[in-house]
């Protein structure tokens, strides 16, 4: 955990704080006069198009299969079609798309609420709070969970089931992926029907009853109810499994920050992120987050022109000794793992050792 503020006054010369604003303007600059901060229009409406088509493809499947139980195999694969339409939601919340804010936030919202069922308006206000101050207590509320403890504040408190869980829950992390689909859309319902300030909430509300409207009439006029069930039940294991294993790498097992804490931009969105090396392929299955650093640095650079960029940001934390933290994505998830393991592992002991605890670290 990251406990106090390392960008406190030097002893002479200007405050390290000052330093790091003043390299992250030069840096700025350099990606400005590279035109890697401009959109990237004719990309988004090519994988709009794609994704459109990816989606009416399926429905074919399903039309074709409905006397199979391999239309469970479709259910799958339509999870994973609404996983990157939900990608291109969060492309368009960061105005990575268009030009015009009011355009990347219809694109973000038909994509995020219409297509994928989630609401666009509650995801921004808790991404928000994410970008503004990644893995710091009482800010980022993704580092806090009903199930999951990624950090010994959160672990202390469990009690009954949730200790047990705790305990191994490093282990459970994956398994309980399968329930993060479900999660997802009762806490995006949950908070647009609780009366919050959320924007556009009727909008979103609008979206999404029109989403599982035409979702469920649609299985319903083919499947049979048992068949519907299972189809609805694969869509969204495979959701929860995909989007939460395109997530997860990106901050957790990385530095918490304390409350109350004090950063630098620069470093606080760099020290908490990690990068997932792999290029295309991995890009294409992460939604271009596993380039988290160089989006925490640049929020709203269209996804494509990530990779671009990596190499400038890279050098650039090398020049100034700031750590830069890239590995693959299987040894992401063992970070995972390892991560949540340690702090269940320090939940279960009642008394804690100074000596091993050091050792453990």
């Amino acid at each position: 955990m990251i406990p106090t503020n390392p960008s406190a006054p030097a002893a002479v010369g200007s405050r390290p704080r000052d330093r790091q604003v003043s390299s992250y303007a030069d840096l700025s600059r350099r990606v400005k006069a590279a035109g890697l901060l401009n959109r990237r229009r004719g990309w988004y409406v090519g994988r709009i198009a794609a994704v459109a088509l990816a989606l009416a493809g399926v429905v074919a499947g399903v039309t074709l299969l409905n006397h199979s139980w391999l239309v469970l195999l479709l259910a799958g694969a339509l999870a994973l079609v609404l996983t990157q339409c939900a990608f291109l939601g969060h492309d368009g919340a960061h105005r990575q798309m268009f030009g015009s804010n009011r355009a990347n936030e219809i694109a973000g919202r038909v994509l995020a609420a219409g297509a994928a069922g989630l609401s666009y308006g509650w995801w921004m206000g808790k991404h928000s709070k994410h970008h503004q101050a990644p893995n710091q207590l009482g800010v980022d509320t993704d580092v806090e969970s009903k199930v999951l403890s990624f950090h010994d504040e959160a672990a202390d408190g469990r009690r009954g089931v949730l200790k047990w869980v705790t305990r191994r829950q490093g282990w459970l992390f994956f398994p309980l992926l399968l329930l993060e689909g479900l999660n997802l859309h009762v806490d995006s319902m949950m908070t647009l029907t609780a009366r919050t300030s959320v924007k556009r909430r009727w909008v979103d509300l609008a979206l999404i009853a029109t989403h599982w409207a035409l979702y469920l009439t649609f299985l319903f006029l083919l499947l049979p109810p048992g068949k519907v069930a299972a189809f609805v039940g694969v869509h969204l294991a495979v959701l929860g499994v995909y989007m939460g294993g395109a997530f997860a790498p990106n901050h957790t097992g990385m530095p918490i920050v304390a409350r109350g804490a004090k950063l630098d931009y620069l470093r606080r969105q760099v020290l908490m992120s990690r990068n997932v090396s792999g290029g295309a392929p991995v890009s294409f299955l992460m939604g271009g987050l596993n380039y988290q650093i160089e989006h925490h640095l640049f929020p709203s650079m269209p996804r494509p022109n990530l990779h671009k960029v990596r190499p400038m940001v890279r050098d650039f934390c090398a020049e100034h000794g700031i750590d830069y933290t890239e590995t693959t994505l299987p040894g992401a998830y063992r970070a995972i793992v390892a991560h949540l393991n340690e702090v269940g592992l320090r939940a279960r002991d009642p008394f804690t050792c100074p000596v091993a605890q050091q050792l453990r670290t």
